[in-house]
């Protein structure tokens, strides 16, 4: 079976990846700044300081699924924050392609993450697809920058494919295990005036729609990872308490309040628009969980 080298192997995504990838007998490398990160598996080394990556790294490779980057909703967006996010998802992409490039590694695919941010935090009646242009907003910014420097890859011949993710909903921490603990509390309530949309997804369709990448050749450019069915976020917040058999009559979180907490992040939570899920279903894609109740019952129906 082929050899995947995984960076960001470490993280909520990645984990999730890791086993599916094992499952489908794929050899899976990850890429860290620490060689002891894991012991399940083959660990290879980069230094982003230093701007160095074992050689052997790339000579295991025959594809590269790039989820390397800083957790976007971790801090305030500082300034400094926001280079910090730029940078680690830009200069570790321009990092793997010069020793790709250097080692004139033949690689069959760069599958990299990016993120429906690209849209921008907007709340709009449109419906956006992979032919919409970048908001100039920070995401929109971000995610245009990042997945330029992923179809550098293009030019040495690599099929490139950006996978422009929505929320991702999942067990392990996320967005959904902060609204399910509000949820249990019996606090569950909108953001803002809750009619925002929030574009998501449930992490065994996003790790499907990697593998669906790495195997379909015809494969190529930005897909968005999002569920077909579009909720906005009171919705989310209901459906969420209603599978906890949970009340739902908080009043909604004022969007002041999140502005004075968060700053401008806090436009990621109380904005929002449609994105289509249409290029991946077309591609052939069938999703696990297309609708909201579905996938909710399935990760915190039994909790």
């Amino acid at each position: 079976m082929a050899n995947v080298l995984l960076t960001g192997g470490n993280g909520l995504i990645g984990k999730h990846l890791y086993e599916k990838l094992q499952e489908k007998g794929y050899n899976v490398a990850i890429l860290s700044r620490n060689k002891s990160v894991t012991s399940k598996t083959q660990v290879f080394t980069w230094d982003l300081e230093n701007r160095t990556i074992e050689t052997e790294a790339i000579e295991f490779a025959d594809y590269i699924v790039h989820l390397a980057g800083e957790n976007i909703g971790e801090k305030r967006w500082t300034t400094d924050r926001k280079q910090q996010i730029i940078d680690s998802r830009i200069k570790t992409t321009d990092l793997i392609f010069r020793q790709v490039k250097d080692q004139n590694k033949n690689l069959k695919a760069f599958i990299s993450a990016s993120a429906v941010g690209y849209y921008g935090a907007i709340t709009s009646d449109k419906l956006y697809s992979e032919t919409d242009p970048s908001s100039n907003d920070f995401l929109g910014e971000t995610c245009n920058k990042w997945e330029q420097s992923v179809n550098r890859f293009q030019e040495l011949g690599i099929r490139t494919v950006n996978i422009r993710t929505a929320v991702v909903l999942t067990k392990q921490g996320g967005a959904l295990a902060k609204l399910t603990t509000l949820a249990r509390t019996g606090l569950s309530s909108a953001l803002g005036n809750g009619k925002q949309y929030m574009p998501w997804i449930h992490i065994d369709d996003l790790c499907n729609i990697y593998i669906k990448a790495l195997e379909d050749s015809k494969m190529e450019g930005p897909y968005n990872a999002v569920a077909p069915e579009h909720q906005t976020n009171k919705n989310l917040s209901k459906t969420i308490a209603q599978v906890l058999k949970k009340p739902f009559w908080f009043p909604n979180i004022p969007a002041f309040v999140l502005q004075v907490m968060l700053g401008e992040m806090s436009g990621m939570l109380l904005k929002g628009s449609r994105v289509s899920s249409e290029k991946i279903q077309k591609a052939g894609y069938e999703f696990l969980f297309p609708n909201l109740k579905g996938a909710l019952l399935n990760l915190i129906g039994k909790n």
